[in-house]
């Protein structure tokens, strides 16, 4: 074991507040053991995956009886295959790549489930740096630049059905400009990101850091939008499985959400930790990149690359009081709505019943519950987004229909 591992493990077992109940997880023997031990789960080299990592290196996982063995994929295609064909038992991943596998629309049918929020805030929308020195720095000067140019504009999200292609598909609609009809949409893996960039494949593109400060590092793009600004504390990557494997190892899943749950507690407690975090998952065999590129931001420091530089109290959660991490039906909903509205789906599916049937509400009450970690009364919650436009999941078929831009 090296000494930086044995510094981690010293460090997560230091953390007294964050055991479980008395007498170790409550869940750890007897009828309640994880029937599986080993789980492998699929990771894309972005910031967000630091929970899961973390679980693994700082020993949560073993703490609640299994062993996580985290599983850098190149793509999200490539998670979804793996998750539907089981070669990966669960997957750090996009929220709205489950609710597409779920109904057919972004691969082969499966039944799916969503047994976590890992993070919520700390994606962006970047522009190169070459529409930004001709005056587009946001969303009203790009879509004033796009009415006035008459060449095709490209931009590229990291699934057809994911966060990031609703991000930029409501952020683009905001200003006026019709993803489907005004511009082209290309799918890049996130890591493939700034190297498109960099040789001219696309205007801007919408992806998880640390790949929008690497841009500006690299001085080949500006950040226009966080998602933050778009709607705060959005619901981003979940920990995500099949229907199937929650039905034959329950108790594996439960272990797994409160490992994971334990981690991000651990990394939201003190900026220390965050620079522990950002130091593990900087390495190759997970994001692979600077340690500078991935600290700033999950901090809150950020700049957009034209010289402006502002402290975020918004940025990229983990934990919040265990408000990052509850599956709210709501959440799961919104991203059906938004299918909808860009003609993924073709007519609207039963919101809330799909929405039950993915979240696993009660197997996160459970884990939740056994490391005292508060629990929403509601499994619905309210938000507006930047647009002024209110979201609470009471009448998402209306909602969805409501948008003057859509497809």
């Amino acid at each position: 074991m090296s000494a930086e591992r044995r510094k981690l493990l010293a460090a997560g077992a230091a953390l007294g507040g964050l055991s479980a109940l008395p007498g170790g997880g409550a869940f750890a023997a007897g009828s309640d053991k994880p029937e599986k031990e080993e789980v492998r789960i699929g990771f894309i080299p972005l910031t967000d995956c630091a929970s899961v990592v973390m679980a693994a290196a700082l020993g949560f996982d073993r703490k609640h009886g299994i062993k996580i063995v985290p599983t850098k994929e190149a793509s999200w295609a490539g998670v979804r295959d793996k998750l539907v064909n089981g070669e990966l038992d669960m997957a750090h991943v996009l929220y709205g790549l489950i609710y597409g596998v779920h109904l057919g629309v972004a691969g082969p049918k499966k039944d799916m489930a969503v047994l976590m929020t890992l993070n919520n805030n700390g994606q962006a929308i970047t522009l190169s740096k070459k529409l930004a020195e001709a005056g587009a720095v946001d969303g009203a000067s790009l879509a004033k630049a796009m009415r006035k140019d008459r060449r095709e504009y490209t931009f590229a999200q990291t699934f057809p059905t994911g966060t990031h292609a609703m991000w930029l598909y409501y952020w683009l609609a905001a200003a006026g400009v019709d993803p489907m009809k005004g511009a082209k949409v290309i799918t890049v893996p996130p890591p493939q990101m700034v190297a498109n960039m960099r040789v001219g494949n696309m205007d801007g593109f919408c992806v998880g850091e640390p790949w929008n400060h690497r841009a500006i590092i690299d001085g080949i793009g500006i950040t226009a939008a966080t998602t933050q600004d778009i709607w705060k504390d959005h619901p981003e990557k979940v920990l995500g499985t099949t229907g199937d494997f929650v039905k034959k190892y329950p108790n594996t899943a439960r272990a797994v959400i409160m490992a994971v749950l334990e981690a991000g507690r651990w990394i939201d407690a003190s900026l220390s930790n965050k620079q522990k975090m950002a130091e593990t998952i900087a390495d190759k065999a997970y994001v692979n990149t600077s340690v500078d590129a991935i600290n700033q931001r999950i901090l809150g420091r950020y700049q957009n690359g034209l010289g402006k530089t502002w402290d975020d109290p918004n940025h990229m959660k983990f934990f919040n009081d265990g408000q990052v991490n509850f599956p709210w039906l709501s959440d799961g909903m919104w991203f059906l709505t938004q299918h909808k509205r860009w003609g993924l789906i073709k007519e609207h599916p039963d919101y809330l019943g799909t929405a039950r049937q993915i979240n696993q509400v009660e197997l996160y009450k459970q884990a939740a519950g056994a490391l005292g970690v508060a629990v929403p009364k509601d499994v619905m919650r309210s938000s507006k987004l930047f647009d002024g436009v209110v979201w609470d999941g009471k009448d998402p078929a209306r909602y969805a229909d409501s948008f003057k831009v859509r497809a």
